[in-house]
């Protein structure tokens, strides 16, 4: 079901809804970040057999998920780049880090399957500066001594919306490229060199899958779902990695969340031989005060259940369930999510 889901793209949010069911009171709304879609959708069909309590998720990217829940039209937005503590204090937010995940490159070369093509961090940003145009180029041939490559162009294709994906993706290569960081920089939408653009990480994998001699971005799901090439990449201790659980785990074992104000953590380009350098967190944002107080205990409640019930689901999809220890200091966040009495909502604080 899930692969069918990462299909449709723009039809995703409706593919949701349907899945969970009719509206009922307790249902609840969501939109941002198609990083963490396939998991949210994962949970919401199991959290909805369990408990009858359905979820839409709206599938539309962190930048739109930003703006829904900063307007209130949505129960809680969803983001892969945190937002900084002083813009949560302004728009009486709170925010968590929900799941952790990669993001790999993902390419369509004839004859290569995943892992077979090693990148590093500067080749990668002349690739999407457009520097690098050809595969066979002296660079990637360095990195690929043994590799059969061709001198076809290289298709960069990149995200067309705003994108906590692009936010990290664009994060890694600005540190390890000053080039990238002075003439493009990171933000969920940049000024692209090159490249054409594509909505959601559903949007990039469909056109990299279907362009030959492409190379693209993708949450690490979405390359698994589609049977997409990913590539491997030399980290910041100069070892070439393959994406995996345990490379995301070694690149976010030095994450401070109980001292970051916010849960404001990046998680790119960290130290460590094992670490996948483009590993990123997922969060959610909630009003501190909502409008509708019963879906924002009820997103509560789901987000609990999820955290005790969903770590092996998540998993089978290559995510990180956040430590135990950070569940608890999130859990503690949550009760100056407040009602109209000026009191921790009940649901918040009801046993997982």
């Amino acid at each position: 079901m899930i692969s069918t889901i990462f299909r449709r793209g723009a039809g995703a949010a409706l593919a949701l809804a349907a899945m969970v069911g009719a509206a009922t009171a307790l249902d609840i709304s969501g939109a941002g970040a198609t990083f963490p879609y396939p998991i949210y959708a994962k949970w919401a069909e199991a959290y909805k057999k369990e408990t009858g309590s359905g979820l839409n998720y709206q599938s539309i990217g962190s930048g739109g998920g930003i703006k829904q829940i900063k307007a209130r039209t949505v129960t809680f937005g969803a983001t892969d780049q945190p937002l900084k503590p002083e813009d949560l204090e302004a728009a009486s937010l709170i925010q968590w880090p929900q799941v952790i995940g990669g993001i790999v490159p993902v390419v369509n070369l004839a004859g290569m399957s995943g892992g077979e093509l090693t990148l590093d961090g500067p080749t990668l940003a002349k690739i999407f500066l457009g520097e690098i145009a050809k595969w066979d180029d002296p660079a990637i041939k360095k990195l690929n001594p043994k590799a059969k490559l061709s001198s076809s162009p290289i298709v960069v294709v990149h995200r067309s919306d705003g994108s906590g994906t692009t936010f990290n993706f664009t994060n890694y290569l600005s540190k390890a490229s000053p080039d990238w960081e002075s003439k493009v920089g990171a933000n969920t939408s940049v000024e692209w060199p090159v490249g054409i653009g594509a909505k959601g990480n559903e949007g990039v994998a469909n056109n990299v899958a279907n362009t030959k001699g492409s190379i693209g971005y993708v949450e690490y799901a979405y390359a698994k779902q589609n049977k997409l090439s990913h590539t491997k990449m030399v980290n910041k201790d100069g070892k070439a990695v393959a994406p995996s659980m345990e490379s995301f785990q070694a690149a976010a074992a030095g994450a401070d969340w109980a001292h970051a104000p916010g849960f404001y953590e990046i998680l790119t380009n960290e130290p460590g031989a094992k670490a996948w350098p483009i590993t990123a967190a997922t969060f959610i944002l909630l009003p501190k005060e909502p409008k509708d107080e019963a879906a924002a205990g009820e997103a509560m409640k789901f987000f609990g259940w999820a955290f005790a019930h969903g770590g092996k689901m998540a998993e089978e999809l290559d995510y990180i369930p956040m430590p135990k220890s950070v569940v608890e200091l999130i859990k503690k966040s949550w009760s100056s999510v407040k009602g109209s009495d000026g009191k921790p909502l009940s649901l918040a604080t009801r046993p997982q």
